[in-house]
């Protein structure tokens, strides 16, 4: 009998599918993970209480008592819609501030399409205002575009236009740039500023380049404690440059947060903070200190609610 050759059958695999490249964000928030590793600046005592009215409405109170200037108490009221985009985000939302001069922070931002979200931002310095501002975002399936018109005056013809667009290239590679325009009698200008940035497992790495200078950041997760943060600036108009290291240490059997930063004009800084369960309690001890102009200053702040 002749031999009998059996073929296996072959597998055809179709062709594989590519996951869609998910949005950028903001153009804002591109330095937002190695920003939150330092330390927010703190001096003097402050106490702040906050009270949840409801579901939608919270209220706030701050008490600073200052060492280097002057002393004032803030009144903040926010009111969240039932419109929730993310975890973190939710439309309307209206937040207004308020200090002991008289001096005014509002922001609304208002949801009117499923993809176009717009803000609007207005500041008061007691009876004067100082700043109003309104943006428009678009946020596509891979993109983001956001046009921003600051302190418009037709009566002076000024105008401050601020165009930004960010595009997801690969699902770790995002690539944009920013457009800033500013108009006023006897002077007109404007500023191109390319971005990118791209994220590993672990770090993330940020670049914006242009014509007033550079800003560079990189943010590294070692583990669930420790997480550390570098960032580079360089200023071509006022020909500066800066560098800065920055840490943050967590402990969450300890219930605290240690964060810590040291920058290339000789600054130290430090801040410590501890909650309380089951008391809804946080308090915070933070010091500063500048070696090149021998100044020092600390805070203590204790936030409830």
């Amino acid at each position: 009998m002749g031999n009998v050759l059996y073929r296996a059958p072959v597998s055809r695999r179709g062709p594989r599918r590519e996951e869609p490249l998910a949005n950028p964000g903001s153009f804002d928030e591109l330095h937002r993970k190695c920003k939150e590793v330092f330390p927010q600046q703190m001096e003097g005592v402050k106490l702040i209480i906050n009270k949840a009215l409801s579901s939608h409405f919270q209220v706030s109170h701050a008490i600073h008592m200052s060492t280097i200037g002057q002393s004032n108490y803030h009144l903040n009221a926010t009111f969240v819609g039932d419109q929730q985009t993310s975890p973190t985000e939710a439309f309307p939302t209206l937040i207004g501030d308020i200090d002991t001069a008289g001096s005014l922070n509002a922001q609304a931002l208002l949801l009117l399409a499923e993809r176009i979200r717009t803000k609007a931002v207005f500041q008061t310095q007691q009876s004067r205002f100082m700043t109003w501002q309104f943006d428009a975002e678009y946020r596509g399936d891979d993109y983001t575009a956001t046009l921003t018109l600051g302190n418009p005056d037709l009566i002076s013809e000024s105008v401050i236009v601020v165009a930004h667009f960010l595009q997801s290239v690969t699902s770790r590679l995002v690539l944009g740039g920013e457009m800033v325009y500013h108009r006023r009698p006897g002077e007109e200008g404007a500023i191109v500023t390319l971005a990118g940035k791209y994220t590993a497992l672990k770090w993330v790495a940020t670049l914006n380049l242009g014509y007033g200078g550079a800003h560079a950041s990189y943010y590294h997760r070692a583990n669930d404690q420790i997480q550390v943060g570098v960032e580079f600036e360089a200023n071509t108009r006022l020909q500066d440059t800066s560098f800065a290291f920055g840490y943050q240490l967590t402990l969450p059997q300890a219930n605290m947060v240690f964060r810590g930063f040291w920058d290339s004009n000789w600054c130290v800084g430090a801040v410590l903070e501890k909650k309380l369960p089951p008391l809804p309690v946080t308090l915070a001890l933070g010091a500063f200190l500048n070696h090149w102009k021998n100044r020092f200053h600390c805070g203590f702040s204790i936030i409830v609610g």
